[in-house]
């Protein structure tokens, strides 16, 4: 497989995310089918988390079996520890540490506290609203960017699969793993604009969200296709491992409290079968 047609298959690969980002623009969808939708993500994310970690662990078995074989040193092993753990804790605590950062003021309550008097809002206090709800607006707006970057840095550690793929020749491999890519980067959609709530976001914001979640594939391919690296691979999937457990916390504690907890728990399963599901398909044809 040529160059170029690796770097047009992953992007066709990547930016199968656009599929399901329109839902997001959706204004009819009730509470309910909101949670179903934002929980169905967070079941997307849960598999892409352990589909992660399960990547990562490989290659740290593979240098910890090169090193009982004589092929490298202990120091090599520990350096790809000391580099899992470093991306994993940026991945988390570190997203947690920026978004506190760039988080406006803790939350205003609306200053009603009943009665007839209050139920009149004056200048003030109905500015106060406005600006919880603009901070409430920005605030969904940004966990669905960094749910997007999250995916992103997942879908370069992707698109390196196929570039490594396409260019040691497994031509079959390589093409499974665009499939399967590009069905499964169709699900992330979903996972971007599911926590959104009635937030409505506008198509600059779902084209944007949609280039840092599906764009890194399209960059991992040209990567992959030209630089092998396993210690970089590796950070990748570490910091997306971080970022992702900590998008579904975020999002797990955003949607409880609109209940429906059963309905969603289903939907995260379905979600996590999806992911399952299309991984068979990349599994079936060897990879």
């Amino acid at each position: 497989m040529s160059f170029a047609q690796t770097v047009a298959l992953g992007a066709l690969a990547g930016f199968t995310i656009f599929l399901g980002l329109p839902v997001g623009r959706l204004q009819t969808i009730s509470t309910r089918s909101r949670v179903a939708l934002a929980m169905f993500s967070v079941g997307v994310l849960a598999f892409i988390f352990v589909d992660v970690l399960s990547n990562a662990r490989d290659i740290l078995g593979h240098s910890v079996t090169a090193f009982k074989a004589g092929q490298t040193s202990l120091a090599y092993v520990i350096w790809l520890v000391v580099l899992t753990a470093a991306g994993f804790t940026a991945g988390s605590a570190g997203l947690a540490i920026l978004e506190r950062r760039i988080r406006p003021l803790g939350r205003r309550t609306p200053p009603i506290a009943g009665g007839a008097p209050a139920a009149v809002l004056t200048v003030g206090e109905a500015d106060a609203v406005a600006l919880e709800v603009d901070a409430a607006r920005k605030r969904a707006l940004r966990t669905g960017l960094t749910i997007a970057a999250a995916i992103g840095v997942h879908n370069f550690a992707e698109g390196l699969a196929i570039g490594v793929s396409a260019r040691a020749g497994a031509i079959s491999l390589a093409t499974v793993l665009i499939i399967g890519f590009a069905l499964h980067n169709a699900t992330e959609g979903f996972g971007i604009v599911g926590p959104l709530g009635d937030v409505r976001p506008s198509w600059k914001w779902l084209g944007l969200a949609g280039l840092i979640g599906g764009g890194p594939t399209f960059l991992g391919s040209i990567v992959g296709y030209t630089v092998t690296s396993r210690p970089l691979e590796l950070a990748f999937y570490a910091v997306a491992g971080g970022a992702i457990l900590y998008v579904i916390g975020e999002v797990w504690t955003g949607m409880r409290r609109y209940g429906h907890r059963e309905l969603g728990l289903l939907l995260l399963s379905a979600g996590f079968l999806v992911g399952v599901v299309t991984d068979l398909v990349i599994t079936y044809g060897g990879g």
